[in-house]
Parts: C-alpha cells; sequence; structure tokens
C-alpha cells in the first residue's frame, strides 16, 4: 500500500476510497493545514492530494523525497503548484477541470447582479437596522438587459458564464490568449475582441483567467481607467489578477461603478481600503462552494491518485 495525505476535510467519500485503497494520512480539518505540518506530514509520502491553499514547490518536493509520484490538486486553478519542479523530479501533477464549471459561473453571475444592483448594501442596510422605506429613488441600481458583457478568458468557466449573461438579455465580448470554440461563441452571437477594446467597451468586466506571471496584476490602474465610469468588474479567478490597491484608488476616484469579488490578493486578508464601501460586494472565496461541486472536485482528485499509483494515467493531468 501506498502512503497518500490528504491535506484537508473534503465532502463526500473521496477519503474513504483512498483509505480503503492506500494508507491514508488525512487531516480532517476544516482550515489549512500549517506549513510545518504539510512538511512534515508528506516526508516519504507517494501521493499528495493538496488543497489551493497549500503551497507545493521545491521545499515541499525535498520533503517528500523520492517516492511522491502524484500532486493531485483539489481545484482547476494550479498557481500554488510549481509544475516545472514537480515535472523535473518525475511527480506528475493533476487538477480537477469541468466538475466546478456550473458553480463557478452561477457565482460570477451573482455577483454581477449583486453589484450592479446594490444587492450587498440594501441586504446591510436590513440588517443592520438603518432605518428605510419605500421610495422612488432609493437603491437604484442598474439594469443588465441589452449591455455588454465581458468576459476575460473564455475558457470553460467563462463560457459558461457567458451563457447565463446571455440569457439576462445581456450582449458577449470575449477576450483571451487562445481563440475561443467557435461553435460557442457563434452560438452566443458573441464577438472576439482585443483586451483593450474589451475594458473600454462592456458594462460588466468578469474575470475568468488563471493566474501566471502574464496576467498578475492584468488589472491594474490604467486598465481600471480604460473602463466606463458605469461599468462594474467581477472576479471568481485569482485575487493577484487584479492590482487590489489601484482598484480601491479607482472605486474612491469614481473611475469604475463597482466590483464583485470572491478572490483578493493577499487571501485570506482583504485590502481595508475595499471593507467599508458600499459599491463593493466581497464574498469568501466561494465560487465552487456547493456540497455537489466540492465532493467531485474531491472525488476526481482521488481517482487521479488512485490511476497513477495504479500505473496508469491520470484522468485530469496538467500539461501546461
Amino acid at each position: 500500500m501506498a502512503r497518500v495525505v490528504l491535506t484537508a476535510r473534503v465532502p463526500g467519500g473521496a477519503a474513504g476510497r483512498l483509505a480503503a485503497a492506500h494508507d491514508l494520512v488525512h487531516r480532517d480539518v476544516d482550515s489549512p493545514t500549517p506549513r510545518a505540518e504539510l512538511l512534515a506530514a508528506v516526508a516519504g509520502a507517494d501521493a499528495l492530494a493538496c488543497m489551493l491553499v497549500d503551497r507545493v514547490d521545491d521545499e515541499l518536493l525535498d520533503a517528500a523525497g523520492p517516492a511522491l509520484r502524484v500532486v493531485a490538486n483539489v481545484a482547476v486553478g494550479h498557481d500554488n503548484v510549481d509544475v516545472a519542479a514537480c515535472r523535473a523530479r518525475g511527480v506528475v501533477v493533476t487538477n480537477t477541470p469541468g466538475v466546478l464549471t456550473d458553480a463557478t459561473a452561477d457565482l460570477a453571475i451573482a455577483l454581477t447582479l449583486m453589484t450592479t444592483r446594490r444587492l450587498g448594501a440594501a441586504e446591510r442596510r436590513v440588517r443592520t437596522g438603518e432605518p428605510w422605506g419605500w421610495s422612488m429613488t432609493g437603491g437604484l441600481g442598474t439594469g443588465l438587459r441589452g449591455k455588454v458583457f465581458g468576459v476575460v478568458g473564455p475558457g470553460a468557466i467563462g463560457l459558461a458564464t457567458a451563457r447565463r449573461a446571455v440569457a439576462l438579455g445581456m450582449e458577449v465580448a470575449l477576450s483571451g490568449r487562445s481563440e475561443p470554440d467557435p461553435v460557442a461563441v457563434d452560438r452566443l452571437g458573441a464577438r472576439v475582441v482585443g483586451l483593450d477594446e474589451l475594458f473600454e467597451t462592456a458594462d460588466v468586466v468578469s474575470l475568468h483567467c488563471p493566474l501566471t506571471p502574464q496576467t498578475h496584476h492584468l488589472v491594474d490602474a490604467g486598465r481600471l481607467a480604460s473602463m466606463k465610469p458605469s461599468a462594474h468588474l467581477v472576479n471568481t479567478a485569482r485575487g493577484p489578477v487584479v492590482d487590489e490597491a489601484a482598484l480601491v484608488r479607482a472605486l474612491e476616484a469614481g473611475v469604475i461603478a463597482g466590483a464583485g469579488l470572491d478572490v483578493f490578493e493577499d487571501e485570506p486578508r482583504v485590502h481595508p481600503g475595499l471593507l467599508a464601501r458600499e459599491d463593493v460586494v466581497l464574498l469568501p472565496h466561494v465560487g465552487s462552494a456547493t456540497v455537489e461541486t466540492r465532493a467531485a472536485m474531491a472525488d476526481l482528485a482521488a481517482d487521479n491518485v488512485l490511476a497513477v499509483l495504479a500505473g496508469q494515467e491520470p484522468l485530469t493531468p496538467v500539461r501546461g
């Protein structure tokens, strides 16, 4: 039996399946594994099933030793894993694409509605006991029909979000480092545009790109300044895609109208300039947080671990 490390509690039966097949070391709690504890746990491990908060780098790979054969990241994004370092040591890296597409797309649209309709601020007024009453001009947001929904990163999640935006009566603009599926573009009636044009013309800019050196601070002061003053920014991708300090300055100056954020540059810390703003919706990285989705993610990670340890090809290897 191989030694498998699972770094956090996961819903569903993934942990049980791993324990039935191998010697499972499972930290069955919700909070992230402290670094020192993680380094100790992986010593001599054959497989690691890790969360997006677990950093897999040379230090961890050294601590694991030569037995390590697979790192199964329970996430689609894998910016927490040094894929090149793993590959240099013959360690397979896998992720969990596909199974969280709908949940994340749903949340991107929820954030779009919350920020454009100012629903976060409205809900807080009721909860805090602030006096309120119906009026024709109170709490006015902006509608979406006929507006332009800009998708940065039209992969599976970006396209799924775009389909939902079309159902709301929006027009779709797509921009990414590679051409999106032409069949999907045609079905959406979407325009494929350059990044500059997308930021300049979209009423909502929704981020769905991976975090890479090229996309770090993709949304900086210049990009924000190019947006419409009435536009909203939505981020369900990775926090460092947005320069949070620049976003705060843009909101303070009225450069854009609002933002809906599920991810942050230095999680779990949030820039203090965002916390008190009524034009920002802040969620604690819950894009894939449904029971069904998180269980499916854990199951896919377990399937990858079991396949590699059985000498088979992984189901969803990271190839980039």
